[in-house]
């Protein structure tokens, strides 16, 4: 019988670093009681990463930590970590966090000679009894190892620091700079740690930005792909993609429009809340009128509101809007309406992402809106650009926030050129119908998963008072809107009206030949009945008549019969 191994024996136990979106796509953090390398270039956010691990140990989870800084100062790394918000002299007043500054002179070595990590190991040893340290960091391992000129000595030492951390049950972070052909400089660390994070910073058509990787990681599952990171005053943040997974709930509450006939093209319910709902359309079809309705609506529900403007100040779009009724200032001002413009090209994808979710996390909407989502293109990968929009809609999904993306379209027709219509649970289409002369606006439903929806093109029409949906004139010659709509229908009215008359002309033309009939029926009744009458008469005369000759009939019956008896008696007398 094959002997089954405890859980707990296979199962690598983790240190969780605190680090939002780091301990998802590693299952739980860094692996606890052993060596991390973090490998990166020259402002990669190496050390800013190292700090973090220690200050979310001392503050979320009891445990100190102690950092050995090669390069900075203990007062110089309490300022740089002040600018993420971290009040690193407050733990060290505490003692919780330890911070040792060690000066390594290339020179001074040269001049006494043989050099190794004796020394080393004695302040580490220190400072871990001092603090009662769980973990420590290392920052950076080339400044220790500007000693070594034997890479065989070099190798022996790096295998005795890593061995002596390990066996005193410290989770510690090891910094390095990146090598031209290998992670680090030596291509030594990444061999003999259990764990290696690459820190990369990057400028991509004149825009930086930051990437996580985690090369290899033992005894652990992890995610494997490049990750956007972010470095801003809350601290340092990872958005991991196939993190969220598709595990979202799907609501079966419906959320109205503010439109009713766009409601009633959506099975006289609306949206499905905590969808994704993308408006598309070319330059001047309603995108961002549609937006702002359907905001209007979700603010008068008492719903809190996120409008991210890509391309119109909020002063601005609040002005457009009063032409159309809409007055969106009152929601403003009390706190449901809540604008953020800037531009795509402003920073990276995933400072604008990490942006958008700091503030969906802190202001909690119900609906939130993104218009245009296409300008995040440009100047950017495609594919990053829908990798980005993918997180955005997953992360809205699971806090089950319905979002509204427009989208520019090129074309009218232009449907197969749209970056994330799979993505999209239910997509609008406006259009433009251009008819003599004349240019309009047409509304439909490509697809709304889950419901039934109309298959009809709607004319869509910004008026004083919102906006109103109309039937379009579907006949002969095409979909007919604005002027010549109005046309066709004053004619079909005309046409209409003029078959009422014919009609009306032939029922009167009827109920008068009724009539005549009606008078004619009457006629023959009158005259049915007196002829009737004189009969009955007749008869019942002949009826007497007949009645009278049997009644004599019967008496010279009679007669006869009394005639013969008193004949018989004479005889019977005379004999």
């Amino acid at each position: 019988m094959k002997k089954t191994i405890p859980e707990t024996q296979h199962i690598l136990e983790k240190s969780p670093t605190g680090i939002s979106g780091f301990d998802d796509i590693t299952f739980g953090g860094l692996p606890k009681g052993r060596t991390t390398l973090v490998a990166g270039s020259a402002g990669s956010g190496k050390t800013l990463f190292a700090m973090e691990f220690l200050v979310k140990g001392a503050t979320l989870f009891n445990e100190n930590g102690v950092f050995i800084a090669f390069e900075e100062t203990g007062a110089e790394l309490i300022t740089n970590s002040a600018s993420l918000g971290f009040r690193v002299d407050e733990l060290v007043d505490q003692k919780k966090i330890l911070i040792d500054y060690i000066k390594v002179e290339p020179a001074e070595i040269h001049e006494t000679g043989e050099y190794d990590l004796e020394g080393l190991f004695i302040r580490l040893n220190y400072a871990i009894q001092a603090t009662g340290a769980k973990r420590i960091v290392l920052d950076t391992i080339e400044s220790l190892f500007s000693g070594f000129n034997n890479l065989a000595i070099l190798r022996a030492e790096l295998r005795r620091l890593f061995r002596w951390l390990k066996d005193k049950g410290i989770t510690a972070i090891v910094t390095g700079e990146r090598g031209e052909n290998s992670i680090t400089r030596q291509g030594l660390e990444e061999y003999v740690s259990d764990c290696v994070i690459l820190l990369d910073h990057r400028v991509i058509e004149e825009r930086s930005t930051r990437r996580l990787r985690v090369v290899k990681y033992r005894g652990s599952m992890h995610g494997t792909n490049e990750y956007p990171f972010l470095i801003d005053e809350t601290g340092f943040s990872v958005l991991p993609i196939t993190s969220l997974g598709l595990n979202h709930s799907a609501s079966t509450e419906r959320v109205s429009s503010g439109i009713p006939e766009l409601d009633k093209m959506l099975g006289s319910k609306g949206f499905f809340k905590g969808s994704s709902v993308l408006i598309s359309g070319t330059a001047g079809t309603g995108k961002s009128s549609l937006c702002a309705h359907l905001a209007y609506a979700a603010c008068r529900r008492k719903e809190k509101v996120l409008y991210f403007s890509l391309e119109e100040s909020p002063k601005q779009i609040t002005r457009n809007m009063l032409s159309i009724g809409l007055d969106l200032e009152p929601f403003i001002k009390s706190g449901l309406l809540s604008f953020h413009a800037f531009r795509p090209t402003m920073t990276g994808l995933e400072m604008h992402l990490t942006n958008i979710h700091k503030i969906v996390s802190t202001e909690n909407p119900v609906l939130v809106i993104v218009d245009p989502i296409n300008s995040f293109v440009a100047g950017s990968n495609l594919w990053e650009a829908r990798a980005m929009v993918m997180r955005l809609i997953d992360y809205l999904k699971l806090k089950n926030i319905t979002g509204f993306l427009t989208y520019l379209s090129r074309t009218s027709e232009d449907i197969e050129h749209n970056f994330i219509s799979s993505l999209i649970d239910t997509w609008i289409l406006l259009k433009d119908i251009e008819l003599a002369g004349e240019r309009n606006r047409g509304i439909y439903i490509l697809k709304s998963r889950g419901m039934a929806h109309s298959n009809q093109i709607r004319e869509f029409l910004l008026t004083n008072n919102g906006i109103k949906l109309i039937d379009v004139y579907s006949g002969m010659d095409g979909v007919l809107t604005g002027t010549s709509r109005i046309a066709q229908e004053v004619r079909s009215m005309e046409h209409e009206l003029q078959l009422k008359n014919e009609i009306e002309h032939r029922k009167r033309t009827l109920e008068q030949k009724r009539k005549v009939l009606n008078a004619r029926i009457e006629a023959l009744q009158a005259e049915f009945e007196a002829e009737e009458e004189a009969g009955l008469k007749q008869i019942n005369l002949e009826l007497e008549k007949m009645q009278r000759l049997n009644n004599v009939q019967k008496e010279i019956v009679k007669k006869k019969q009394g005639d013969s008896k008193k004949l018989n008696q004479i005889k019977t007398e005379s004999l």
